[in-house]
């Protein structure tokens, strides 16, 4: 397959620390694992931890503009606070680069019922500004659509084509989409066909079945069938498994399951 497997030791393993989970992901035949909070661990142990593991670390969340609702820091859609929201891109890219973490997951606040048009801009711009030091480090941007109607009421950005627009103006090489399949069903649907045509926009995945945020295999997905689409554009990325496990379900198993509905 083009693409590689991670595991968000946060939702899966329920590790508050991910170095708590090196073992359990490595164990289980996964490649990578990623965790919320680039800041919640010691990251030169954890990269010491994965190294000997053969782990990479593929993803973390930024600081600050990654408040959902709301959350603490600075807001991207707030025009206001541009300054503010770049200082924290660029740090949390310093933070990633340090230890070798690929890609810091953006997300970009509330919706604050501005005029038309004034949140998309101020996204933008605030991506922009951030794009000089990412290039440079060599970290990806990724910038995250949510659901509203489950789990995320008054976050701004739901929309995966919005997201590939605002990627589009951008217009920088470590600046792309975070396709998340679970939040991207419940608000879109037709996810193959969006990814398929859509995947130069793509530059990080992330998957759970619906209803539920539960494992791949326990919904409406055909995830087997989704994981084929995933392969045949061409995607080279990683894929972040990131769900809750089913009642019962044992979290190494649930990964493995996953692993072998991969092509």
């Amino acid at each position: 397959m083009t693409f590689t497997v991670s595991v968000n030791t946060d939702i899966v393993f329920g590790e508050s620390d991910p170095r708590d989970a090196v073992d359990a992901v490595a164990d289980a035949g996964a490649e990578a694992l990623e965790y919320w909070g680039i800041e919640s661990t010691d990251r030169a142990a954890l990269r010491e931890a994965c190294d000997e593991r053969g782990l990479d670390i593929s993803a973390s969340t930024c600081l600050g503009v990654a408040g959902n609702s709301g959350g603490e820091g600075p807001s991207m859609t707030d025009p206001d606070l541009h300054e503010e929201a770049v200082s924290d891109l660029e740090r949390s890219v310093e933070l990633a680069a340090e230890v070798g973490i690929g890609s810091m997951i953006v997300t970009v606040g509330p919706d604050r019922n501005l005029p038309p048009g004034t949140e998309h801009r101020a996204i933008v711009r605030a991506l922009r500004g951030a794009a000089p030091a990412a290039e440079e480090a060599g970290v990806n941007l990724v910038l995250e659509p949510l659901n509203l109607p489950v789990d995320h009421a008054g976050y701004y950005l739901d929309s995966s084509y919005e997201a590939y627009e605002i990627v589009d103006a951008v217009d920088s090489p470590n600046v792309g989409v975070l396709f998340d399949v679970y939040h991207q069903q419940i608000t879109e649907g037709n996810v193959i066909q969006n990814i398929t045509e859509h995947v130069e926009f793509i530059d990080y995945v992330h998957v759970a079945d619906v209803p539920g945020r539960h494992e791949p295999g326990t919904g409406e997905l055909n995830y087997g069938n989704v994981f084929a689409a995933i392969d045949d554009a061409g995607y080279e990325g990683y894929v972040g498994l990131e769900y809750s496990p089913s009642d019962g379900a044992d979290p190494a198993e649930t990964v493995g399951d996953v692993l072998d509905m991969a092509p």
